[in-house]
């Protein structure tokens, strides 16, 4: 399969090319890019479970948010049906479940490392080439928020246009304020349709610079979302970072598919630089060598990133006093402070002023709103002193289901696993713990060395050190076990798996 993608894509890229300008409205595909960590919404979000899988905001996770965002487009383009999510392989089986459940049938690349998103983007200009489309990508990043969407899809419909003629066009967002958090873009010549040719981009700015750009008016913040042509964007990768073109185009070769995701090959892959679409692309479009040119078109539709907490507090609504919550919050005598409780517990914030509060089963985070931005650091600091609590929740979600690491200490721990019906654990062993199961509720088929047996509700079974087993759930409904582990190491990279219905062996 992945002989005949690369094929097809060689031979399209020049050919979609010269012929580019006879096609007046490619389709639009949606690409999501969905490969980030999101550490400053610690301890929400972590390294093995990062912000675009959580609902930061609203009942849907930011990632589900994003996947139903094209949706209702009436601009002069067809939006295919299905996006293209890149993701890392960490975080594909979330991604999987997550499209799932709200009936999205996406196509799901899998980078086999990290690489930043201008390898990302060029994967999935090499998935739609693959079909023989030179489609408009739309690529935007899978942690964002949009408060309008029609205004989005306005936006977008203007993008298309100019991108349809071979330039690489992004969103930018009219500030509302001097924002450090932020990259920027400098306004070049106005075009007829509100839209700027890119004069430059601009990192994130210190406050007094930040301040200054935005009273000038020359300046729009970088939304992230970009909107260029398939073979267009191949072809600016090509000249301005050949070494990474030639390692996505050849992980494309050695490329897997699925049912359910397309994964490139992991060696040829991380020969690839790691760069972002703005070094690697957008800042050469004014160079004198540069055969692409750049434009910006206007967003006003309540756009944030939700890069910070502060940035959380400003995107949702707030009560009388400028308070805003998830979960069981109350205030009393508060201003101006968000706070969230992720465990479940009553969260209390007496007297707060511009303050940053957030609860979860392992950590809580006590901020001043100025000083979001230090968080990052903080992560750092909590992972340098090998500290769970920078990766992983006590909750931790697996293919299979999920478990809950209901209490530990020297030689034990106590799990609560839940596997979802069909849900099956690899067939694997341990070197170092043995473990006893309970079986609260449903109903499990256990494999125990040679043995297989079913275990209902208030049965038991103990699984001595060494010896191969696997734990499935045949029934209807969810299966609810506790799991006591004992031995001298209990850490999860004591796993040795000899069978897994998801692709983990090895």
């Amino acid at each position: 399969m992945g002989k005949v993608i690369a094929a097809a894509a060689a031979t399209t890229f020049d050919t979609m090319q010269r012929n580019s300008a006879n096609v007046d409205f490619p389709p639009l595909v949606q690409v999501i890019l969905a490969g980030g960590s999101g550490t400053r919404l610690w301890p929400v979000s972590r390294e093995q479970f990062p912000k675009q899988l959580i609902d930061v905001i609203g009942n849907q996770t930011l990632l589900q948010s994003t996947m139903g965002r094209m949706a209702g487009f009436e601009g002069a383009w067809d939006v295919a049906a299905d996006p293209v999510i890149v993701c890392g392989t960490e975080h594909y089986f979330a991604t999987y479940e997550q499209a799932r459940e709200i009936g999205v049938n996406a196509r799901i690349v899998v980078e086999p490392g990290r690489r930043d998103t201008a390898p990302a983007l060029t994967l999935a200009a090499l998935s739609t080439c693959a079909d023989g489309e030179d489609a408009i990508l739309i690529a935007m990043p899978a942690d964002h928020a949009i408060a309008n969407v029609d205004a989005l899809h306005r936006a977008i419909d203007i993008a298309a246009a100019h991108a349809s003629k071979g330039a690489i066009v992004t969103l930018g967002v009219p500030p509302e304020r001097p924002d450090t958090g932020f990259g920027y873009i400098r306004l070049g010549e106005a075009l007829r349709d509100g839209a700027h040719r890119i004069e430059r981009f601009v990192e994130k700015p210190a406050a007094e610079l930040a301040a200054q750009y935005v009273e000038s008016g020359n300046y729009w913040w970088n939304s992230g979302i970009f909107v260029v042509r398939a073979s267009v964007w191949l072809s600016s990768i090509e000249q301005f970072q050949p070494d990474m073109y030639g390692a996505c185009v050849h992980s494309w070769r050695g490329a897997k598919k699925t049912d359910e995701c397309i994964m490139p090959d992991a060696g040829e892959f991380l020969n690839s630089p790691s760069d972002s679409i703005d070094y690697a692309v957008m800042e050469q479009l004014g160079k004198p060598d540069s055969k692409f040119s750049g434009v910006v078109v206007p967003l006003e539709a309540g756009w944030s990133d939700l890069g910070s907490w502060d940035a959380v507090w400003h995107a949702m609504e707030k009560d009388e006093c400028g308070n805003a919550a998830n979960g069981r919050v109350l205030f009393e005598g508060s201003t101006a402070t968000y706070a969230r409780s992720q465990g479940g517990r009553l969260l209390a914030c007496v007297g707060t002023s511009n303050m940053i509060v957030i609860e979860t089963d392992d950590a809580v985070l006590v901020a001043d709103r100025s000083h979001v931005q230090d968080i990052k650091g903080l992560v750092s600091r909590i992972r340098s002193e090998n500290s769970p609590e920078a990766d992983t929740h006590r909750k931790v979600r697996r293919p299979w289901g999920f478990y809950d690491s209901i209490d530990h200490g020297e030689r034990f721990q106590v799990k609560r696993i839940v596997v979802m019906p069909g849900g099956r654990l690899s067939l694997q062993m341990h070197h170092h713990r043995a473990e006893h199961w309970v079986v609260v509720s449903g109903t499990a088929l256990v494999t125990r060395g040679e043995e297989q047996f079913l275990l209902g509700e208030n049965e038991s079974t103990y699984i001595p050190l060494g010896t191969r087993h696997r734990l499935e759930n045949p029934g209807r409904v969810p299966l609810q076990i506790i799991e006591v582990q004992s031995g001298t190491y209990l850490g999860e990279d004591d796993i040795v798996r000899f069978d897994d219905q998801y692709g983990r062996c090895g």
